[in-house]
Parts: structure tokens; C-alpha cells; sequence
């Protein structure tokens, strides 16, 4: 995507030099809307009128609504931008919807200036930068991009610096998750993906390992070469390391990489599998958060480990039936080969836990039982309980929907096998998202502290936009890993 110029700025509104001015509005219990911070010196210059002249033209203060009004000379802009807050005391989270329906109804403008900054700053540079997101590589004709700079009200001091730096970078991290799952699969299959991903690494500093299928063959991955098998684009298995001044705990990542998936010999629907090209958003999700870690410089050690497969039928393809020797040792008998994801995320977790890391995260677009349970927009977080907890809460703070789900005991013996030490799915529809979790952890090393992060629905949003969240790859849950992250480097 192509970022607008960010900028701090505390020039008086008189003295503001922009094509569009952005303020707040924010809706009363008993009807009515009110000015959010720096409204009220817009208002000053329109003498008091402007809530009466936003009224006239619709202006509720609901969530994400805008309405422009001209300024008819009154100030260096050409046009006010009111974007709704919904109710009040608005929640950053809110600043980050408003800030991102602003950005969408600034498209084509050369120069902003926004006022959202004063409710909250980060939020309503990350909502910012998000809603203005566009993936236009493929078109003939890209159209307006997106607001060229934006100025955010602000002074220009050592902390507001550093907050606008931090939320711009977690900004771009979320930005290069979605440009990877919007990167058509012709484009992006796991060599590619690969070195891709390598070169995201070492851009950033990072200790940079690939292993393709000659070194996964002789490693032993079972679950990685077995869902790869039937594609002519073999697989690959990308680490990504960083380790930051006074590192104080070592965390891993894990993202699932399917960098296409068909079902395989148990072939999934052909409407709407053009999706499927998402179903490597975790692996995105991780090797975003990895860079992040390293651009912000956590103290921390983090490394992420990214299994990378195409599921396809064919001649070569692994069968149900088929039984696999994964990562490790445990054999898996396969019973359903749309259920790979959680194969090459076994070989991934077991490599991972070699590192012997204080804690786990491990995200995947898993399960259409996620959908089910939790709709599109909400996370599954599965895992020990305590860690499992704090990320769903982690997740819930940043505005990327979380919910923390258990992992019933009853559910593990279902996966039972007649051949091997476990099979990849049970032989019943329910709890198809827990089950998932189950035969996971069952790779994870006894006592890690780990979270398993099922972002089947939330990772891709096939309808219209809304918030800062666009159509296409979202980013989910790079923002989540991001502040877990931050959270474990401050308290351990």
C-alpha cells in the first residue's frame, strides 16, 4: 500500500494548512451530538453555528458516520470532515473506527488535518493509516490512492513522538499482513512466500533460516511435506529471529501458510474458494509481528517459526488414510485432508518448542467451526488457561475481537486413532474448533505457557468495508501478537 505522510501539529486552527479539517462528534444519551476535543475551535470560526449546520445536514454522531461541510472561506481548508465517535467517552477503539471511516472519505485529498488525535492518538493514527488502506497492484487503473499527509493535532513533544512512531509502525506491520493475503496465489506460493518473508527478515535485522523440501525431508516434517505433496509448488519452512537489547524472556510465534488451499483430495466447495487464498493469514500475522518486535526493539527474544504449503489434488497428493510421521515422531492418521492446517502447525509447534521459549503464540485461520461458534469478526483463543485469558483480553483491548474458549478433555479422545498415535479430525461435527485446539496441543512441550489463535473468520472480510478494516486480508491478529508482546516485555 502507499502510506500517507504522518505528522504531529499545534498550529491554531486559523493557521492550519490542509484541504480537509477532521473533528469529532459524539452522540448524547438523549439525542443530540455533541464536539469531540477541537471541535469547539472549529466552532469558534464558524460562530458557534456548526453543530446547527451539521444537524441541518443529517449529522447524528453515530458511529463512523461523515458529513462534509464547506468552509466557505472561514479557514485555510476547503471543508470540515465530521466523523461520528458513537456514544460517549469514546473508547479507542471507537477513535480507531472514526479515524478509519475518515480516512476512506479522504480519498484523492492531497492534505488533512485531524483533530481525533486529541481523544486518543495512537487510535487515531492506526485507524488512520488502516481505513485509508488500499492493495491496488493488480489494477490497470489504481484510481485515487489514498490522503496524502496527514497532520495530527498535537504537540510535537518526546512522548507524542514516540506514540505517533509506535502506531505508525504497528500500522504498517497490520499493512504488509494484508499486502501478503491480498497477494494473488499464482503470486504467492511458498518459495515466494518464502523469500518474502526472508526478505522482510533481514530487512529488519533479523536472523534469517529457510528450509525447503530437501532440508524438510531430511528434518523429518512430516505433517509439512505430507499437505504439500500434491502441489508442483513444494513446501517451505521460514524462521524469522530477533533478539532484542536485555531480551528477558523468549517468546515463539507460529502461523499456519497455506498459501492456497483447495481442500485437497477432500476438495472443498468451488464457491467461494477464491478466499482460500487467505488461509495463510497467520503465517502473515507472525512474520509482520516478528518485524514489528524488531523495528520497536522489545525486550525480548522472539522467534518465528512459518510452515508454508499449497493443498492441492493431484497424482501426488497425501490421502485420507494416509498416515504421516510429524516433527518429532507421533504418527497422524489422516482422515480429512482439509483439515491441514493444524498438520503443518504440529511440525512447526514441535520445532518451535526446541527453542525452549517461555511462551507460545500461534495463530491460523483453522477452522469453519470458528465461523460458526464466533461469526466473522471474533477470534477463538484456545490454550492454557492463564495466558489464554491474558490474550483474549490483550485482544479485546486493541479492538481485534477475542474470546477466550476451553479445550474439554472429553474432546481429545475423540481423535483417537485405529492405526496411529492420533487422527487429524474426530468423526462428528462438534466442537470442530475445540477438537482443533486438542490435537494441537497435544505437540505442544508440557508446561509452556502457549495461545492458539483461531482467525478463520476475523483474518478476511469479503463484504464492504467498515471501521479501518478494508475488503480483503485484515491483518488479524498482528495488533493482538503486538501488544502481547509489549505486555510481556513489561511485566514478564
Amino acid at each position: 500500500m502507499t502510506a500517507p505522510k504522518l505528522a504531529l501539529s499545534d498550529n491554531a486552527v486559523t493557521d492550519i494548512t490542509a484541504d480537509v479539517v477532521v473533528i469529532g462528534t459524539v452522540q448524547q444519551d438523549g439525542g443530540g451530538f455533541t464536539l469531540a476535543p477541537g471541535g469547539e475551535a472549529v466552532d469558534a470560526v464558524f460562530d458557534g453555528s456548526l453543530v446547527a449546520v451539521l444537524t441541518s445536514l443529517g449529522a447524528t454522531g453515530k458511529a463512523e458516520e461523515t458529513v462534509k461541510v464547506p468552509t466557505l472561506g472561514k479557514l485555510k481548508a476547503g471543508v470540515v470532515l465530521a466523523v461520528g465517535l458513537g456514544k460517549a467517552d469514546p473508547t479507542p477503539e471507537q477513535v480507531r473506527r472514526a479515524a478509519g471511516a475518515s480516512a476512506r472519505a479522504l480519498t484523492g485529498v492531497k492534505r488533512a488535518h485531524s483533530f481525533l488525535s486529541l481523544v486518543d492518538l495512537q487510535a487515531a493514527v492506526e485507524g488512520t493509516v488502516l481505513g485509508g488502506y488500499t492493495f491496488t497492484e493488480y489494477k490497470s487503473d489504481a484510481g485515487d490512492g489514498p490522503v496524502g499527509r496527514v497532520d495530527f493535532s498535537a504537540a510535537s513533544n518526546k512522548d507524542n513522538k514516540a506514540t505517533l512512531k509506535a502506531a505508525t509502525a504497528i500500522a504498517e506491520a497490520v499493512a504488509t499482513a494484508r499486502d501478503l493475503i491480498n497477494t494473488p496465489p499464482n503470486d504467492l506460493y511458498p518459495a515466494s512466500f518464502a523469500e518474502r518473508a526472508a526478505k522482510l527478515g533481514e530487512a529488519a535485522g533479523l536472523t534469517v533460516e529457510v528450509l525447503d523440501e530437501k532440508a524438510l525431508r531430511k528434518g523429518g516434517y512430516g505433517g509439512i511435506l505430507g499437505v504439500g505433496s500434491g502441489s508442483s509448488r513444494l513446501p517451505r519452512l521460514v524462521r524469522l529471529a530477533y533478539k532484542g537489547p536485555k531480551a528477558s524472556k523468549k517468546v515463539a510465534l507460529v502461523g499456519k501458510g497455506i498459501t492456497f488451499d483447495t481442500g485437497g483430495i477432500s476438495i472443498k466447495p468451488a464457491a467461494n474458494m477464491d478466499e482460500m487464498t487467505s488461509d495463510m493469514s497467520g503465517a502473515a500475522a507472525v512474520v509482520a509481528a516478528v518485524v514489528l518486535a524488531a523495528k520497536l526493539k522489545f525486550p525480548l527474544e522472539v522467534i518465528a517459526t512459518v510452515p508454508i504449503a499449497e493443498n492441492m489434488p493431484s497424482g501426488t497428493s497425501y490421502r485420507p488414510g494416509d498416515v504421516l510421521t510429524m516433527y518429532g515422531g507421533k504418527t497422524v492418521e489422516v482422515l480429512n485432508t482439509d483439515a491441514e492446517g493444524r498438520l503443518i502447525l504440529a511440525d512447526a509447534i514441535v520445532r518451535a518448542g526446541e527453542d525452549n521459549p517461555d511462551y507460545l503464540i500461534e495463530t491460523a485461520t483453522l477452522t469453519g467451526a470458528q465461523v460458526v461458534a464466533l461469526g466473522k469478526r471474533t477470534a477463538g483463543v484456545m490454550g492454557s488457561d492463564d495466558f489464554r485469558d491474558r490474550v483474549a483480553g490483550i485482544g479485546q483491548a486493541v479492538g481485534e475481537n477475542a474470546w477466550a474458549m476451553p479445550l474439554p478433555d472429553e474432546l481429545r479422545s475423540d481423535l483417537d486413532s485405529r492405526v496411529a498415535d492420533l487422527a487429524n479430525v474426530t468423526g462428528h461435527r462438534w466442537g470442530g474448533m475445540l477438537a482443533a485446539g486438542q490435537f494441537l496441543k497435544e505437540f505442544v512441550p508440557d508446561g509452556l505457557e502457549w495461545a492458539h489463535i483461531d482467525v478463520a473468520g476475523p483474518a478476511y472480510n469479503s463484504g464492504g468495508p467498515f471501521g479501518y478494516t478494508t475488503r480483503g486480508g485484515t491483518g488479524v491478529p498482528v495488533r493482538t501478537i503486538a501488544a502481547t508482546l509489549a505486555d510481556i516485555a513489561e511485566n514478564g
